[in-house]
């Protein structure tokens, strides 16, 4: 099962870019129909009851163009539980990870 989030007063911030998501043999794993790379993105995700840390896999030729520290805006953020021998969490995927770009309206009420 796939979860949407709904990610209206969240904020995320990059806390590690994006790196290849390997294998247990050290290979970067590809996404089963496409045959296209995946990737890891640490998020830090901040609303009014505190911080998490979350890693998010996005599917692309290229890695997420973000940079630690800068605030993004993740497309299509999904939870999806899971549990395997004996263990269970939540995986996040997201079709794209995109630097924040701010609303008029927000910029004219931080400017005031």
């Amino acid at each position: 099962m796939k979860l949407l989030i709904d990610t209206a007063g969240v904020q995320f911030t990059v806390g590690r870019e994006g790196q290849p998501k390997n294998d247990q043999n050290g290979v970067q794993r590809v996404e089963r129909n496409t045959n296209v790379p995946m990737w890891s993105v640490q998020l830090v995700a901040v609303d009014n009851g505190g911080a998490e840390v979350i890693n998010v896999t996005v599917t692309a030729a290229q890695p997420p163009k973000v940079t630690v520290g800068s605030l993004v805006t993740p497309t299509e953020l999904q939870a999806i539980p899971w549990a395997q021998n004996g263990r269970n969490g939540v995986a996040y995927r997201a079709t794209d990870i995109k630097p924040h770009t701010a609303s008029k309206s927000s910029s004219t009420a931080s400017a005031s």
